[in-house]
């Protein structure tokens, strides 16, 4: 006889087990899965930002897109040259270069389209120029001969010019030299006496195609002459005692010393220059005293402090060592202070002094003590700023 305890306990062996809790068996389900969401979540959030900041196709897209082209017409002058041997390859780097065409991709394929080729020459064209626009100007032989600009600042000695030509053109200092040599070709006057110095005239000069060393410096000169007939420079020079050659130079000192200056300023310091060239019984005895012009005889630039030693220069422009004016002029003046030489401000001052480089504040001294203090209140400036 069996036990009945065991019977009640233990249950059949065909019978299945209790099933958990269905409640228990889907919490553990759910606590599983989680992760896996939250981890979905922020890659899908990671890709969403990198397609926003990234086209993964842009540079695939780069390979079919248009090569880069302006729409036009242009901007600007630039006249541009085509040498013997050039191809479209060769002239689209340079004219991408030169801020012509967007791209040599757009310059080729317009010329490819137009089936162009280009001439050795020189061509006006513009900045930023559709590349098919630019292409027709280039395709035309007959469009060659542009003019280059040059502009050259008051100041200038001959010498300096001379560099800045060579630099700009496709002559050699030597053979702007060798144009000096022959002042009747150039036109120079007489009283220039073969030195081109103060008689080129500052300014915007086009140099064309056919432009010569000679023809060049001879625009300069003819510049020069015409300025001088405006403004009667023979007569009005006489009116004051001098010769056109002793106003180019006066006018040329006031250029060296007093460029950066008002006009006003300008017509004191040609005050001050007659009054020492004029009263030889002054304190200046006859003496201008102007460092410029022996700057000029060392061939520095006449804002450089010079030394002891360089002021006492054997040099018939060393104005503290000679009396009265230079042999000729030191630089190129501008047109204001060629006024300011013709037209002096009235004052008995014999000295100046800019005490502020920065403003350009310049005061006039009557006499010596005076200017001792116009000095020292330079000196203080200099001692507190960077501008000395």
């Amino acid at each position: 006889m069996s036990d009945p305890y065991v019977q009640a306990d233990e249950p059949e062996e065909h019978d299945a087990p209790p099933a958990p809790p269905r409640d228990r068996r889907r919490k553990r389900r759910f606590s599983g899965c989680l992760p896996m969401l939250v981890f979905v979540a922020v890659l899908a959030a990671l890709i969403f930002a990198l397609f926003k900041v990234v086209d993964p196709l842009a540079e695939v897209k780069g390979w079919f897109a248009d090569p880069k082209d302006f729409d036009g017409p242009g901007t600007g002058h630039v006249c541009f040259e085509v040498k013997e041997g050039d191809n479209i390859g060769s002239v689209g780097g340079r004219l991408v270069d030169e801020g012509v065409v967007g791209s040599d991709e757009a310059f080729s394929d317009a010329a490819e389209a137009a089936d162009a080729g280009v001439f050795p020459g020189t061509f006006p064209l513009q900045r930023e120029m559709k590349a098919s626009d630019a292409v027709e100007v280039l395709a035309d032989p007959g469009n060659s001969g542009c003019l280059s600009k040059l502009t050259f600042l008051p100041g200038k000695t001959v010498k300096e010019i001379v560099a800045l030509l060579a630099k700009n053109t496709d002559f050699s200092r030597a053979a702007y030299e060798k144009a000096l040599r022959d002042p009747d070709a150039l036109g120079l006057p007489a009283e220039a006496a073969g030195n081109a110095e103060g008689y080129l005239a500052p300014g915007s000069y086009e140099v064309g195609r056919n432009a010569t060393p000679r023809s060049i410096l001879r625009a300069m000169v003819t510049r020069w002459s015409e300025e001088a007939k405006d403004l009667d420079l023979e007569g009005r020079a006489s009116d004051l005692g001098y010769t056109v050659h002793e106003m180019m130079t006066i006018a040329s000192l006031v250029e060296a010393e007093g460029s950066t200056l008002s006009d006003e300023d300008k017509a004191r310091i040609a005050r001050v220059i007659y009054n020492r060239l004029e009263n030889p019984t002054a304190e200046t005895a006859g003496f201008l005293q102007i460092d410029s012009t022996i700057a000029y005889a060392l061939g520095r630039n006449p804002g450089v402090a010079l030394t002891e030693d360089q002021l006492q220069i054997d040099s018939p422009y060393n104005t503290r060592e000679h009396k009265g004016l230079p042999p000729g002029p030191i630089d190129a003046p501008s047109s204001a202070s060629l006024n300011a030489a013709l037209n002096p401000a009235e004052g008995d001052w014999l000295y100046w002094v800019t005490v502020n480089l920065r403003t350009g504040k310049t005061k006039f001294a009557l006499d010596h003590d005076e200017f001792l203090q116009y000095k020292a209140e330079y000196t203080a400036y200099c001692d507190t700023s960077d501008a000395c």
